[in-house]
């Protein structure tokens, strides 16, 4: 799916949004885990980690927050809107909010058909979590 779908952006639930993010990250990260050589589902779920939660996250939005155009950052505050009545142990409630607006705004540029910029943000909201993975595996 690289053409841009068409569906109303705007009529699309910020939970949505944020749900389908989820799963374009996924796609991402397992992707740059099996291009790095992982192979076993031990190694690929533990690395997996370092990419899904929360904190992880909130500090990849950080990263990349000051690159996003307008339209990207409406999508991210919209994620980081929801009102969460549940926060997992691990996080505070910024990160929570955080690492959600960061899946809306990933599951907005699905929608958008904009595959490569997906690319663009994963690399450089992960940039150094992807170069510790790649020289552990060189050391292999």
């Amino acid at each position: 799916m690289t053409e841009k779908n068409s569906v109303d952006i705007k009529s699309v639930s910020t939970q949505a949004l944020a749900y389908l993010g989820d799963c374009v990250i996924e796609i991402c990260v397992r992707s740059f885990l099996v291009e790095a050589g992982l192979s076993s589902s031990r190694h690929l779920n533990a690395e997996a980690l370092s990419f899904v939660r929360a904190p992880e996250q909130a500090e990849a939005m950080h990263r990349i927050l000051p690159i996003l155009t307008e339209d990207e950052e409406a999508a991210y505050r919209r994620g980081r809107n929801i009102g969460h009545t549940n926060t997992p142990k691990n996080c505070t409630v910024a990160q929570y909010r955080q690492a959600t607006g960061f899946e809306a705004l990933f599951g907005y540029l699905h929608l958008e058909g904009k595959q490569e910029r997906i690319k663009e943000l994963f690399d450089v909201a992960y940039a150094e979590t992807m170069e510790e993975i790649i020289k552990k595996q060189q050391n292999l």
